[in-house]
């Protein structure tokens, strides 16, 4: 049997342990109920643990931390324990733990905050990935406190231990991303259309209110406002969610499934837990029927009033 068969049957297993689902909800509410507990700090924090600022999700960056000081340490108490470290070797292994269980610390929070929102199957994965990084955790403070007390060989042992399961712990964490799609953008990039395409009758727009059209299979939102027409993608690049289903507030689109905000002149999140930002269109009014072309630059305002529009 392959490596990579072996790898397979693992993740399937998980994947179908419906065990998991009992525990999961628990863990879930304490989330939430920690976060609702820092009262009108809660989404701002989400924000920050999800990435929000970052433009990228930020778990992704901060458990390079923990995995890359942790090799540092193994390599170093490997040193120490041939005696070609030096007299160095065995301080600078205990810095490089004590980073790393600062860096899986971070890690975990930003973890748990980006699976709070994670359904079936990649719920389940997550909570595996979870169980093995917070074991990985314990066994390294336990590490770090044998090296404060000169148990310096059992120190070792843990920590190579706790590697290990890091290891096994991280290739989860790339099936999450890269199998089940965690944290990865889920809208339609498209450059089409690129020349305006007729997609609904301007008698059907309501001011305020997201009309959801298809163009060419690919889902818009239209949203009028006055005499001003806004055109983003319809699938939110958090989950996919139906944006077309959702709402304004204060101006701004919120997708029905996690709560994500998004402003209608530049398609950016302004509120998570989605970190990247809404493909954007031109629109315009011709003739009572609304047209869009997808604007290549994403980020540069998408509002064209109707007005304006008509007049060229």
């Amino acid at each position: 049997m392959t490596v990579r068969a072996v790898f397979e049957r693992v993740l399937r297993a998980v994947e179908r342990w419906e065990v998991l689902d009992a525990p999961s909800y628990p863990v879930e509410h304490g989330v939430s109920l920690t976060f609702l507990l820092t009262g009108r700090y809660a989404r701002p924090l989400q924000d920050v643990l999800h990435g929000v600022w970052l433009g990228h999700p930020l778990h992704p960056a901060l458990v390079t931390v923990p995995i890359g000081s942790w090799t540092t340490a193994l390599v170093l108490d490997v040193l120490d324990a041939t005696g070609r470290g030096g007299a160095g070797a065995r301080p600078a292994a205990r810095t490089a733990v004590r980073v790393g269980v600062a860096g899986a610390v971070a890690s975990a929070a930003t973890g748990l905050t980006d699976w709070q929102h994670a359904h079936d199957q990649a719920r389940r994965v997550g909570l595996v990935h979870a169980g093995l990084n917070s074991g990985a955790l314990a066994l390294y403070t336990w590490s770090l406190a044998d090296r404060a007390r000169g148990r310096a060989a059992r120190a070792r042992v843990t920590a190579a231990t706790g590697y290990a399961i890091t290891l096994g712990s991280a290739w989860l964490g790339g099936a999450l991303t890269y199998r089940h799609g965690m944290g990865t953008d889920h809208a339609a990039r498209s450059y089409e259309p690129r020349r305006f395409t007729d997609v609904a009758a301007a008698a059907d727009l309501r001011d305020g209110d997201p009309l959801p059209v298809d163009v060419d299979g690919m889902p818009v939102v239209l949203v009028a406002s006055g005499d001003t027409v806004h055109a983003v993608g319809g699938r939110c690049p958090h989950q996919a969610g139906p944006l077309g289903e959702g709402w304004l507030h204060r101006g701004e689109l919120v997708c029905p499934w996690h709560g994500s905000r998004f402003d209608l002149a530049t398609g950016e999140p302004t509120q998570g837990p989605s970190t990247a930002p809404l493909p954007c269109f031109d629109a315009r009014i011709r003739d009572g029927r609304v047209e869009v072309r997808r604007r290549a630059d994403w980020r540069t305002p998408t509002a064209v009033t109707a007005i304006q529009e008509a007049s060229r």
